[in-house]
């Protein structure tokens, strides 16, 4: 049976690898937190220069909306891959999935909810 340490350590690198695979570039940084049937995923850093130069222009507020509304539909559309490695990982399976992703500090937050806390 693995720690809370090991599962969480585990789920950031998945992640980070999927950000890298799926989205051509990875974070900067990625934690995981297990908080009973939740798990709490928290990335740094990963809005490509293309998405911060597209925020950083003259109609600003269009670009936040445009890299959010791309960010989420990307991850949406992979929605079935995540949670396949976030069942394999906590043996528990997923019943929702939420996201945010910040264009103010490159940060994205990823919420799954589990049917059951993680034997652990």
């Amino acid at each position: 049976m693995k720690t809370q340490g090991q599962l969480e350590a585990e789920i950031a690198e998945a992640i980070t690898r999927f950000e890298k695979e799926f989205m051509g570039r990875g974070p900067t940084e990625t934690r995981a937190y297990l908080l009973q049937d939740m798990v709490l995923v928290r990335l740094r850093g990963v809005l490509t220069p293309a998405e911060q130069r597209l925020i950083n222009v003259e109609n600003a507020d269009e670009g936040r909306r445009l890299v959010k509304r791309m960010r989420t539909e990307l991850l949406e559309n992979a929605s079935d891959m995540l949670d396949a490695v976030i069942e394999d990982i906590t043996g528990q399976s997923v019943i929702s999935m939420h996201t945010d992703i910040s264009t103010t500090t490159g940060e994205r937050m990823i919420l799954f909810i589990l049917k059951a806390p993680p034997d652990i």
